[in-house]
């Protein structure tokens, strides 16, 4: 069980979790805010995280890319304390609880009167289960050929926020894209952050990620633009839509995620990158609630 645990690597929820957050807030913010919805939202996310999580311990493991020359901490394959056999098993047992809980939270959300959103979301959880087992397991897996940071974008980002308070609203709201977009640039931020720090293996291992395509110097101009980014998405959001003194409470977020901008910006060390990807994630959540309560004092 201690192993599973570890495979499951808990500590990326805090992440996953932030867009679900987020529109958890923005559906309170419109007096649309629903526990059940909220639930099974977050219940649903966690399984596709620790799907992903899975996914990527297998994928990675089996093509030989985790091995003594990465950096990050060991992995269930790498390490032998799980079999590709047994994670495979894993796997297709997360799927099948993943998909029975994200068809409950469509129920939940649409019922029987909403038949097209209701399909609409199961062939998104399709898409996301897919997207969670393609960043590296298969021939054609995505997140070896540099496509990575765009699903992050589009799941971490778009999805969970957009998505997760359409379950609520049944409709779609333009502005609501700019927080989106912030929780998209962060959430690609700790991908960018893992790559780099990875870069060195991942060249040995034929791993193609962005940084591998790019080069370290332009991956950390694309690092910077991407936490200036999540600021500016944020602050137009904020002042288009002001009303209240409290919404510039993210702030606060920015400044670990400053302090970490000056780090990346003299750090010449790949393996000092590591500790930062605690910093971004957690910041990410940090955002997350405060940008949510910004909205609702």
């Amino acid at each position: 069980m201690k192993h599973w645990i570890q495979a499951a690597r808990l500590r990326t929820l805090p992440l996953s979790l932030s867009g679900i957050i987020l529109g958890g807030f923005l559906a309170s913010k419109n007096e649309v805010f629903n526990t059940l919805i909220f639930v099974f939202s977050v219940l649903t996310t966690i399984g596709f995280q620790v799907l992903s999580n899975f996914a990527n311990d297998y994928g990675d493991g089996v093509k030989g890319t985790d091995n003594e020359n990465r950096i990050g901490p060991e992995r269930a394959l790498q390490s032998g304390a799980i079999s590709p056999k047994q994670m495979l098993r894993g796997i297709y047992i997360t799927v099948a609880v993943t998909l029975i809980v994200a068809l409950t939270l469509i129920y939940v959300s649409f019922g029987v009167e909403n038949f097209a959103y209701s399909v609409l979301f199961f062939f998104l959880g399709l898409a996301s289960i897919a997207a969670a087992i393609k960043y590296t397991m298969g021939k054609n897996a995505y997140g070896y050929s540099g496509l990575g940071d765009v699903f992050v974008f589009l799941f971490f980002g778009l999805l969970s926020v957009v998505g997760s308070l359409f379950l609520y609203t049944k409709t779609v709201e333009i502005t609501t894209f700019l927080p989106a977009f912030s929780i998209g640039f962060l959430s690609t931020a700790v991908l960018n952050l893992n790559n780099m720090r990875d870069r060195a293996s991942d060249i040995l291992s034929n791993k193609n990620t962005l940084v591998v395509k790019i080069g370290a110097q332009n991956a950390k101009q694309y690092h910077y633009a991407l936490l200036i980014l999540a600021f500016v998405s944020s602050l137009v959001y904020v002042v288009s839509d002001y009303h209240s003194p409290f919404q510039f409470l993210f702030l606060f977020s920015f400044i670990p995620l400053g302090l970490h901008f000056a780090r990346v910006l003299k750090n010449s060390d790949a393996q000092n990158f590591d500790p930062e990807l605690k910093v971004v994630a957690l910041s990410t959540f940090l955002y997350a609630v405060l940008f949510g309560l910004g909205q609702v004092l």
